[in-house]
C-alpha cells in the first residue's frame, strides 16, 4: 500500500464528497432507502476502494483481488456510489437504485452486480461469511497468501449474538487475514446504540477475543490509511479498527440524528444537501490550489 502523500490525500477528499454527492442523487431517485450511514461512510469507503483495497475495476473476478464483505447491506448507496466511481459500472446507473430490474438492490445481491461478494442483509451475518472466507484462503493458499478480507460493520450490529461468534473463531484461529471496520456512529433505526442495547466497552470486548484493536476518526484519512497498514503488519491476530463517525457527514441538517438512518431525503432536502455538498466541494478545491 503506497503512502497517502498530500496530493493523493486531496484528491481523496474531493473524491469522498463526489461519492457523497452521488449518494443524495441516488436516494432521491429512489425515493426510499439509508441515509445517515452511508453519508457516514463515505471517507472511510473512498480510502478503501482509491488506495487500499488490491483490486481491479475492469477485471471484477481477478482471482488475487482482496475481498469486501459488507455485512451492514441497507448502508450500500456508499458501496453503489464507491463502485461506480472507481470504475465497476457507470455512474448514471446509481440513479436505478432501488427501482424494479435494477442491479442496484436494497440490500446488496452477489448475482446482480460484479466484485460483489456476498448478498447481505441480515444483520450480524457478514463477519461469519468474512471469517469464512478468510479461513478457507489460509488453507487453500497457505498463510501468507497476500490477500486480505475486509469486513465492514455497523455499531449496532455489535447487539448480535453472531458477531460474537464469528469474532471468537477469527481469534481462536489467529486470522491475520481479516480486517473488521465497525462504523461506531452511535445510532440504529430506533435511537442511539447506548439507549436501546448498550455496546460499550467496545474496545475491550474485541480485546477479549484475542484482536488486535484501534480506534480511529473514520473521517481522517490519515488515521483510516495509517491504521488498516498497522493491521496488515500484525501477523498473530485478526484485527479491529472502530472507527468513529458522524452519521450524516457533509449535511448538517443530516448529522448526528438518528432518524436520518433508515430514511431519504425529499425533493426539497435533497437539493438543499447537494448544494452544501458542493460548497463543501469547492471549498476543498480551493484550499488545494
Amino acid at each position: 500500500m503506497e503512502h497517502l502523500d498530500d496530493n493523493k490525500k486531496k484528491l481523496l477528499e474531493e473524491k469522498a464528497v463526489a461519492i457523497r454527492e452521488s449518494i443524495i442523487e441516488s436516494l432521491l431517485a429512489a425515493g426510499s432507502g439509508h441515509t445517515a450511514g452511508p453519508l457516514g461512510m463515505a471517507d472511510i469507503f473512498t480510502a478503501l476502494y482509491f488506495h487500499i483495497l488490491n483490486h481491479k475495476p475492469k477485471e471484477p473476478d481477478w482471482e488475487e483481488r482482496d475481498r469486501l464483505v459488507l455485512s451492514n447491506g441497507h448502508i450500500c448507496p456508499i458501496l453503489y456510489a464507491t463502485m461506480a466511481h472507481s470504475g465497476y459500472f457507470s455512474v448514471s446507473e446509481l440513479k436505478t437504485l432501488r427501482k424494479f430490474g435494477s442491479r442496484l438492490q436494497g440490500h446488496p445481491h452477489r448475482d446482480f452486480l460484479p466484485a460483489l461478494e456476498t448478498s447481505s442483509g441480515p444483520l450480524g451475518s457478514g463477519l461469519s461469511q468474512a471469517v469464512g472466507m478468510a479461513l478457507a484462503d489460509r488453507l487453500d493458499r497457505g498463510v501468507s497468501s497476500g490477500r486480505f478480507f475486509y469486513c465492514l460493520m455497523s455499531d449496532a450490529e455489535q447487539e448480535i449474538g453472531q458477531i460474537w461468534e464469528a469474532a471468537m473463531l477469527a481469534g481462536k484461529e489467529k486470522l491475520h487475514n481479516l480486517i473488521g471496520i465497525i462504523d461506531r456512529n452511535n445510532i440504529q433505526i430506533d435511537g442511539f446504540t447506548e439507549d436501546v442495547m448498550p455496546i460499550e466497552p467496545l474496545k475491550d470486548k474485541w480485546a477479549a477475543w484475542n484482536w488486535h484493536v484501534q480506534e480511529i476518526d473514520g473521517h481522517n484519512l490519515e488515521e483510516i490509511v495509517d491504521a488498516v497498514g498497522k493491521a496488515k503488519a500484525v501477523f498473530n491476530q485478526p484485527s479491529i479498527i472502530i472507527a468513529r463517525t458522524i452519521p450524516g457527514k457533509g449535511v448538517h441538517e443530516f448529522e448526528r440524528k438518528y432518524e436520518w438512518h433508515g430514511k431519504p431525503p425529499n425533493k426539497e432536502e435533497g437539493i438543499m444537501a447537494l448544494n452544501e455538498l458542493r460548497t463543501l466541494e469547492g471549498k476543498i478545491k480551493s484550499e488545494h490550489e
